[in-house]
């Protein structure tokens, strides 16, 4: 299905094997494309926060969800947002603590301020309904105000923080 200018369509990557092999094959590339791009400007940003060490190299546990995003996130749901020109955005969705946790959310700069972060996070929501979850939940760095103001505009709120490590920002939105 090709979607018409100005529209996101959000699905989940087929995992079955069967006769969508190669259909499977652009989505895992695709989401390794949207994965190594999500942690090449993470750790920018971690570095130019004095966060992490900068680099030309990335952590080999980013690495490898790179190198292999189907099994890196075996268990997990693993969404992309199509645009009309492709996948633009990504989420992994994993059960954590009761809740759905949301991963990797990551909107390339061509699918910016067209609603896909909007559509992707309210995939996760009925997915979270689906799978009886009690909420929503993420974290993201303190610096990144413009996503913080868009979690907070889908109704998530801060909470104690479930990270160890210092500036990341918990949140929960319930669904229940």
């Amino acid at each position: 299905m090709q979607p018409q200018p100005n529209t996101v369509v959000v699905r989940a990557v087929d995992r079955a094997a069967g006769g969508a092999v190669d259909r499977m094959r652009v989505d895992w590339t695709a989401v390794s494309g949207l994965l190594r791009d999500y942690h090449l400007q993470t750790e920018h940003e971690k570095a130019q926060h004095g966060v992490a060490p900068g680099g030309s190299e990335l952590p080999a546990r980013y690495q490898a969800e790179i190198d292999d995003p189907a099994s890196a996130f075996a268990g997990a749901e693993v969404v992309v947002a199509d645009g009309e020109d492709g996948p633009v955005g990504m989420v992994v969705l994993q059960a954590a603590d009761g809740d759905v946790e949301l991963k990797r959310l990551w909107v390339a700069p061509a699918g910016r301020r067209r609603g896909v972060a909007a559509a992707l996070m309210s995939h996760a929501r009925e997915h979270a309904e689906r799978s009886v979850a009690g909420g929503l939940r993420l974290s993201v760095w303190d610096w990144r105000a413009d996503a913080l103001g868009l979690y907070r505009s889908q109704g998530f709120v801060v909470v104690p923080s479930w990270e160890s490590r210092e500036r990341l920002v918990c949140l929960r939105h319930p669904v229940r």
